[in-house]
C-alpha cells in the first residue's frame, strides 16, 4: 500500500478547531482530493470511498464544525463559513487546490467553495445534494432542528436511517447503519439544530453559472431527501458538468455505493475538458 494517513488539528480564523485525516499517496503526480461529509455525520461516511482510492491520489477528509472531533462553537453558520474553513485547511497543509466532493450538507459546501474560491476547486463532484432545498425549506428545516431541540436526537433516528440507506442495503448491512446512528446521536443538539438552520437558509443558485471547472453530478435513483429532479436543476445549471443517476440507490450513496463513487470521482478528477452530457442510470454519462 503506497498511503500514509496521518490525523491532525487545526484553528480557523475564528479559534475553530477542524479535525482532519490526510491520506497521502507516496506516488508522485497524483491528484488531490477533498471530501466533504453530510449533516450530522462525520468524514467516517467515506471511509469505502478512500480505500477504493488508495494509490490513485491524495484524499483529504475532514470533520465540519460542530460535527465529529470538530469545535462544536455554536455560531450563525453558513455554506460560505464552511468553505472558509475548508480553505484554511488547505493553507494548513499547503494544499494551493485539488477536486473537491460533497455529499448532501458536504454538496452545499462544495458549492460554496468553488463559488467564492475557484481557482482552489480543480473540479467538483455534487453528491446527493442541492443548490436549494425550497421555498419551504427555512420552515421545514426549522422544525426538525425544533424537533432535536425538544425531544433529543433519539426521536430523528428512524427518520434518518430510511433516508440514507435502501431497504436492501439496510438489510444486507446493518453495520452500515449502526455506525452511522452512533455518530449521529454523538451530535451536539445545538450544532445540529444550526446546521439544520443553516441548510434551510442556504441558496447556492448564483454561484452554479459561474463554475468553469468539470463538475459531476451524482444522485441516488432512491434518494426522496435530495431527489433526481435537483440533481437535474443542478446539471442544467452548471455549464460543465455530468449528471449520473446511481440505479437503486438512496441519500448517502457514498457508503453505500463507495466502488461507483469512487470511479465517479476518478472520472471527473481526470476530466479537464468538463464535457456536457445527459443523465444516465448506474453509468456515468
Amino acid at each position: 500500500m503506497v498511503r500514509d494517513s496521518r490525523d491532525g488539528v487545526v484553528k480557523t480564523s475564528d479559534g475553530c478547531k477542524i479535525a482532519y485525516t490526510l491520506h497521502h499517496s507516496r506516488i508522485s503526480g497524483v491528484p488531490r482530493i477533498a471530501l466533504i461529509h453530510s449533516l450530522a455525520l462525520d468524514r467516517s461516511v467515506w471511509d469505502g470511498v478512500v480505500a477504493e482510492l488508495v494509490g490513485r491520489a491524495s484524499v483529504l477528509t475532514y470533520d465540519c464544525r460542530g460535527h465529529g472531533r470538530s469545535g462544536r462553537s455554536v455560531a450563525a453558520y453558513s455554506a460560505e463559513l464552511f468553505a472558509q474553513d475548508l480553505a484554511q485547511l488547505f493553507g494548513h497543509l499547503g494544499w494551493s487546490s485539488a477536486a473537491i466532493a460533497g455529499c448532501s450538507m458536504g454538496g452545499c459546501i462544495a458549492q460554496a467553495f468553488a463559488g467564492v474560491y475557484p481557482d482552489r476547486t480543480q473540479s467538483l463532484a455534487l453528491i446527493d445534494t442541492t443548490a436549494w432545498y425550497g421555498q419551504d425549506a427555512p420552515k421545514q428545516w426549522r422544525e426538525r432542528a425544533a424537533a432535536a431541540r425538544e425531544k433529543g436526537l433519539g426521536v430523528l433516528v428512524d427518520f434518518q436511517i430510511t433516508r440514507w440507506f435502501s431497504d436492501q442495503f439496510r438489510t444486507a448491512h446493518p453495520e452500515a447503519g449502526n455506525a452511522l446512528i452512533k455518530v449521529f446521536l454523538a451530535n451536539d443538539v445545538n450544532c445540529y439544530a444550526a446546521t439544520c438552520e443553516m441548510l434551510g437558509d442556504a441558496d447556492l443558485r448564483r454561484y452554479l453559472s459561474t463554475f468553469r471547472m468539470p463538475v459531476c453530478v451524482i444522485v441516488g435513483e432512491q434518494d426522496y431527501a435530495t431527489p433526481v429532479s435537483m440533481a437535474r436543476q443542478l446539471h442544467e445549471a452548471i455549464p460543465q458538468s455530468t449528471l449520473t443517476v446511481i440505479a437503486g440507490g438512496r441519500h448517502l450513496t457514498p457508503v453505500e455505493r463507495p466502488q461507483e463513487i469512487a470511479r465517479l470521482l476518478a472520472t471527473v478528477v481526470g476530466n479537464r475538458g468538463g464535457r456536457r452530457s445527459g443523465t444516465s442510470s448506474g453509468r456515468d454519462s
